[in-house]
């Protein structure tokens, strides 16, 4: 699935973000709203990533979706 696709589906797909990323708040999911670049930016912050690993979790989730 593209960001596209995910952004206009985030209500369906964002659990699955929950649950590979358990630290995010229902309330910072609604915020990113299917945003990949504020997602990777969440993860940065909650996970203490580098923004490539951050953008690569973030990738991999989108194609296994």
């Amino acid at each position: 699935m593209n960001w596209d696709q995910i952004e206009g589906k985030w209500t369906e797909v964002k659990g699955k973000a929950r649950t590979s990323w358990g630290e995010l708040t229902d309330d910072e999911l609604d915020q990113i709203g299917g945003r990949k670049d504020q997602l990777v930016g969440k993860i940065q912050q909650k996970y203490g990533l580098e923004r490539e690993e951050a953008e690569r979790q973030a990738d991999d989730w989108a194609k296994g979706l």
